[in-house]
């Protein structure tokens, strides 16, 4: 037993002498692993170390040449100034020797012209004289005085200036008596132009249609009183008649107009027609027309590229939109004239904007809230007086039909652009028996020569169709018929635009089959 546990205890001392061998052998491997890793960190070290060095003295290197390339420039800048202040000196000298030959050449003109006013006031003595001289021996000669002299060329001068005067007088009343007639008429055309009496005529009524004829009874109400209180509220005459689903508004105010048919518009929609309604409906619609107004003006500005303009201002402008001129809207007549003086302003060198804004407010004198008996060109003129716009754009507006003179070049641009802008074709429109003499004045003219047939004025009276006989004229005839009408109808008529003439002649041949 003994036996077995020393050998126990020598196996247990062996094992432990093991492991303590095996602990001393790995301590010594990790000091060999910790000296090579030491090692490996120094050899590391060293090379970041030098690496840091060479890109240290790289960075200096670079440094150093971006340093001298400055230090370059700015001798370059340095000398280059330095020439320039040379040459500015040389420039210098040279002007404060040219200034010194100027004030020599000065000092010698001086020197020459007080020798020849010495000379001249010499002159004048000796010419002096001489007249009082001259002046003693015509008094001898004659037997006057001066004074006497005087008088008497006085009084034939008075003579002939009374004969050459009283001709004039006689040239001029003649020249009156024979340009009378035309003057008379020029009057009238501008007068008639002024007072636009064909926009009553022609735009005084709006027809407002109806689905079916039992809404009449509606509108003019029992005994009346809705049609006499939409009368009332509008102010615009309501014609209710025989013509079939439509009802007639007659007046001269076209706002009034307009808020009537909107008015009507509304209440047959709804359907509920009686006096208390129709107020409130035209209250409501009245304030959507000036809304609609203001809208419409300030819209026109901002398109047209106008600024500043006084709310007042841009209220007529809107108004515009609901009045015509023979035939032509008020509103696009005025942004039509103001793009036209704005181009040709631009042409001309001036102001387009000044421009544009004297053609916008040309006519607004035409949509005044009151009538005052005044032509719209000075009426206007007030206008825009009153709302403080530049006196060159009042003048502008006030001499655009010669009523005030023109003072500033807008007038009469703003004068020829509103005569384009209403004489183009198609701008205006024509009274109705006007246009029908004008169609039938070009057919009678083609059907005069001999060999037309029949003749066509079609597309507005802008193209003219004549039908020859082919058996009275050929075809080298029928281009000389059609230069001559032409020429004829350039001569003696009066049309928009051109008028194209274009002669046919066709030949048939008929059979029957019997």
């Amino acid at each position: 037993m003994e036996l077995f546990l020393y050998c126990i205890a020598v196996a247990v001392v062996a094992a432990a002498i093991a492991v303590v061998a095996t602990l001393i052998a790995q301590r010594k491997m990790a000091g060999t692993r910790a000296k090579l890793i030491i090692e490996d960190a120094h050899r590391e070290a060293e090379d970041i170390k030098r690496n840091k060095a060479l890109e240290g003295r790289e960075e200096a290197l670079k440094i150093s040449a971006e340093a001298e390339k400055a230090a370059n420039a700015r001798l370059a800048k340095i000398q280059s100034a330095e020439a320039k202040q040379k040459q500015r000196e040389l420039q210098l000298n040279q002007q404060q020797s040219e200034n010194q030959r100027t004030r020599n050449e000065l000092d010698n003109l001086r020197q020459n012209i007080e020798n020849q006013q010495v000379a001249l006031a010499a002159r004048q003595a000796q010419l002096d004289e001489l007249h009082r001289q001259a002046q003693d021996m015509l008094e001898h000669i004659s037997g006057l005085s001066s004074a006497e002299a005087k008088e008497k060329l006085i009084e034939s001068l008075k003579d002939e200036a009374k004969t050459a005067a009283a001709s004039y007088i006689n040239d001029i009343m003649d020249d009156a008596k024979m340009t009378a007639n035309k003057e008379a008429k020029r009057i009238v055309v501008q007068s008639i132009q002024r007072v636009a009496t064909e926009t009553a005529i022609e735009n005084s009524v709006t027809v407002f249609h109806i689905d079916s004829d039992e809404i009449k009874g509606r509108i003019i109400g029992r005994e009346g009183r809705n049609i006499r209180a939409l009368e009332a509220a509008t102010g615009i005459e309501i014609i209710v008649d025989d013509t079939p689903e439509a009802i007639v508004l007659s007046g001269f105010d076209p706002v009034r107009r307009e808020i009537a048919r909107l008015a009507l518009h509304q209440l047959v929609a709804d359907g509920r027609i009686h006096p208390a309604r129709i107020e409130e409906v035209v209250a409501k619609v009245r304030k959507q027309i000036e809304q609609e107004i203001i809208e419409t003006g300030q819209r026109t500005c901002i398109d047209l590229g106008i600024h500043g303009l006084h709310p007042e201002l841009i209220r007529l402008v809107g108004k515009m939109k609901y009045r015509s001129s023979y035939g032509q809207n008020l509103l696009q007549h005025s942004r039509e004239t103001a793009n036209l003086c704005a181009v040709m302003a631009s042409e001309l060198g001036l102001n387009p904007k000044k421009a544009r804004r004297a053609g916008l407010l040309h006519d607004i004198g035409k949509v005044p809230d009151e009538e005052p008996e005044l032509p719209h060109a000075l009426l206007g003129m007030k206008l825009a007086e009153k709302y403080k716009e530049k006196p060159e754009i009042c003048n502008a507006i006030g001499a655009h039909h010669d009523e005030v003179e023109q003072t500033s070049l807008l007038a009469p641009i703003v004068q020829v652009c509103d005569a384009i802008s209403g004489a183009r074709p198609g701008a205006r429109r024509e009274i109705v028996e006007a246009y029908i003499k004008r169609l039938n004045d070009l057919e009678q003219l083609a059907l005069s020569y001999p060999g037309v047939v029949k003749t066509y004025a079609i597309q507005a009276g802008r193209e003219l169709r004549v039908i020859v006989g082919a058996d009275k004229i050929d075809d080298a005839e029928t281009e000389k018929l059609s230069g001559e009408i032409a020429r004829r109808i350039q001569d003696e008529m009066t049309y928009p635009g051109q008028v194209k003439i274009t002669v046919i002649r066709e030949t048939r041949s008929v059979s029957f089959a019997k």
